[in-house]
């Protein structure tokens, strides 16, 4: 995992991870640096967006819908899509279904349970980097 304001040196694609499930960010952490991805993890959306202006070298989020903090993943998800408009998104959810209404143009859902595998791979099929 990288810093949080930090540019990374190497060159690999850097990913925000929302999730406020301990084990949860650092299994999903795992699997997307193994994938050849950087991470920065954070628990809620308010952490997130200010992460994000922070940080243009994130090429992708993935967000749970539950999260910790007064804004939901849903929330998160279409602020972002406004902010930066190309910027892949994938949101997971064991709890929540994908109501088209509340899903952001391009993003992707994927309901747990799944594996950390499938959420790297939807994220692998969205990414231009």
């Amino acid at each position: 995992m990288v810093d949080e304001t930090t540019i990374p040196e190497d060159d690999r694609p850097v990913i925000l991870l929302v999730e406020d499930e301990a084990l949860t960010i650092m299994d999903l952490g795992d699997v997307l640096e193994d994938g050849g991805y950087e991470t920065v993890q954070c628990a809620s959306a308010e952490r997130a967006l200010s992460i994000l202006e922070a940080r243009p070298d994130i090429c992708g989020l993935i967000t749970d819908v539950e999260l910790s903090g007064k804004v939901n993943g849903f929330d998160l998800a279409n602020s972002v899509a406004e902010a930066r408009p190309q910027l892949p998104i994938v949101i997971v959810s064991g709890r929540a279904a994908p109501d088209p209404e509340r899903m952001p143009p391009g993003a992707r859902f994927i309901a747990r349970p799944c594996t950390g595998e499938d959420i790297l791979d939807q994220l692998k099929r969205l990414l231009p980097c």
